[in-house]
């Protein structure tokens, strides 16, 4: 199977779905019209997988937004991430962008077919806004070439590095900026 190509189709719309409007695609490998293996992610099972494998997730009720090549958006209610001062938690704030972060890397990977742990190494958030409401934390690769280097380093060393970005918004303001070290350990190092 060395040397198939693969091609990443990431549907999302999470919303337009369960509004009946879209259909929501079945998940699993198909072959395109030029035979790259396609993988499907789409928002409902990523939500399914934080839910059942990241307990932290489902206590802040944690909803998948979209899933892309280049993002994924996570939303949090204010409720179970409230602080004594009726705003979000700063360390809620900061796990749902690192749950983002990790969510963009997890997906990337296994589109590319890779399989690896994922851990955060380092982080910091520098907060904007108080956020007294519903919140989203946008990820993405402040650098997209990185991302070929942090491929070409996991499967040279089964070990590589990558810094994700994520926008923490509410009420339609950047409420925050995260940025995270990740470590991906491939099968050397799991």
């Amino acid at each position: 199977m060395q040397g198939t190509p693969i091609s990443v189709v990431l549907l999302c719309r999470r919303d337009a779905w369960l509004a009946g409007t879209e259909q929501l695609p079945q998940r699993g490998r198909s072959t395109s019209p030029l035979g790259a293996k396609t993988f499907i992610v789409n928002a409902i099972d990523l939500e399914r997988y934080l839910h059942e494998h990241i307990p932290l997730s489902k206590a802040m009720q944690v909803s998948v937004v979209s899933v892309q090549t280049d993002g994924v958006t996570l939303r949090a209610p204010l409720a179970p991430n409230i602080n004594h001062r009726d705003t979000v938690f700063g360390g809620s704030a900061c796990a749902l962008a690192i749950l983002a972060g990790w969510s963009l890397l997890h997906t990337r990977l296994e589109g590319a077919g890779l399989s690896s742990r994922l851990v955060i190494q380092r982080n910091t958030v520098n907060y904007d806004l108080p956020i007294a409401g519903p919140f989203t934390a946008r990820s993405f690769i402040q650098t997209p070439a990185a991302w070929e280097s942090f491929l070409l380093m996991l499967r040279r060393k089964g070990r590589s590095r990558l810094t994700i970005s994520c926008i923490l918004d509410y009420d339609g303001q950047r409420a925050g900026r995260f940025e995270g070290e990740f470590v991906a350990l491939g099968p050397y190092g799991a």
